[in-house]
C-alpha cells in the first residue's frame, strides 16, 4: 500500500517494503533519555500498527508518551488505502488532533462540514469534535496525525476547527537571517486557546540555528525535504527527508542545513500553558 515516489511532491512519503537478508542491520536509529531518532529506513512493513477505528489503513507510530521521552503527544504516519477511512477516528473525547497530508487526497468531514485535503493540507480537530476521514480516490492517502490531550484554560473558549493548506500561508522570516530561515505557522501562536503549535520550518542550504535551543517545549520533528546535521543534546546527527526526531523538554538542539535543496521539517511543540505542579 506504499505510495509511489512523486518528483512533484515536496514531501517524503516512500515507506514500507522489506530489506534483503544480505543487508547489514546497521542504521541511524537512536534512542536516548533526551531524544529519539527514527530514520526512514526503519519504517518497514513489519513495524506498522493497525488502528481498530480505521479500515484499509496502516500506521507507523513515531511517538507516544514514554518515561524519559516526550510525554505531551502522540504522532503517527497514517496510510489510508483506496476506500479506507473511519467514521469515528478519535477514540478519546478529551483529545484534540492535527492532520497534515503529505500524499494523495483525504476527504475530511468536521461537524458536518466537508473538506478535501490535498498535499500540504492540514486540519486542527478540537477535542470532542465529531469528524470522519475517508480516501475516496484510487491512490493511497498519507498524512501525519498528531494527538494531544487538550488542556482547557479558564475563561478562554476552546478553539474551533481550523482547515487550510501550508502553501497558502506566507512564511515568517526569523530575525537577522535574510529570510534563509523561515517558519510557516499553521495555528496562530498568539491565540492562547491552542495548547500546541504545528509549524513548517525551512532552512535554505547553509542556514543554521546558530545557538543550542534549550527550552521547556517538547518537539516532534519530521523531515519533509532535504538533509542537515542536527545537534541533539551533545551529539551531532545526520538527518534526511523521511527521518523523525522526538525531543524531550530541555533537550538542546541546533542544526546546519546541508543542501543542495532546502531543509524543511514539520514541527510539533506544546505551548501556551502554565506548568502544572
Amino acid at each position: 500500500m506504499t505510495a509511489p515516489a512523486n518528483a512533484k511532491n515536496p514531501y517524503y512519503t516512500t515507506y514500507g517494503g522489506h530489506p534483503p537478508q544480505t543487508d547489514l542491520l546497521t542504521d541511524r536509529a537512536i534512542v536516548t533519555e533526551a531524544y529519539t531518532v527514527i530514520p526512514r529506513g526503519v519504517l518497514r512493513d513489519i513495524v506498522t500498527s493497525v488502528f481498530p477505528e480505521w479500515s484499509n489503513t496502516r500506521a507507523w507510530v513515531l511517538n507516544r508518551p514514554v518515561a524519559g521521552g516526550p510525554t505531551t503527544f502522540a504522532q503517527s504516519i497514517v496510510e489510508v488505502g483506496p476506500g479506507g477511512g473511519s467514521t469515528k477516528p478519535e477514540p478519546q473525547q478529551e483529545v484534540s488532533g492535527f492532520i497534515f497530508v503529505v500524499a494523495g487526497e483525504l476527504a475530511l468531514t468536521i461537524e458536518g462540514e466537508e473538506h478535501l485535503l490535498s498535499e500540504g493540507g492540514f486540519a486542527y480537530l478540537p477535542a470532542g469534535a465529531q469528524w470522519s476521514a475517508n480516501n475516496n480516490t484510487a491512490e493511497v492517502a498519507t498524512f501525519h496525525w498528531i494527538r494531544k490531550r487538550y488542556e482547557p484554560l479558564e475563561g478562554v473558549a476552546a478553539p474551533g476547527p481550523v482547515v487550510g493548506n501550508e502553501h497558502d500561508i506566507e512564511p515568517g522570516a526569523m530575525p537577522d537571517t535574510d529570510g534563509k530561515w523561515r517558519t510557516t505557522r499553521m495555528l496562530d501562536p498568539d491565540d492562547v486557546a491552542f495548547d500546541f503549535g504545528v509549524n513548517i520550518v525551512t532552512f535554505e542550504p547553509g542556514a543554521s540555528i546558530p545557538f543550542a535551543e534549550t527550552h521547556v517545549m517538547e518537539h516532534g520533528l519530521y523531515v519533509l525535504e532535504g538533509k542537515a546535521v542536527y545537534r541533539l543534546n551533545d551529539d551531532w546527527v545526520e538527518v534526511e527527508a523521511g527521518d523523525y526526531m522526538a525531543l524531550r523538554a530541555f533537550c538542546p538542539q541546533a542544526c546546519y542545513a546541508g543542501g543542495p535543496s532546502n531543509f524543511r521539517y514539520l514541527l510539533y511543540k506544546d505551548q501556551n500553558r502554565q506548568i502544572q505542579l
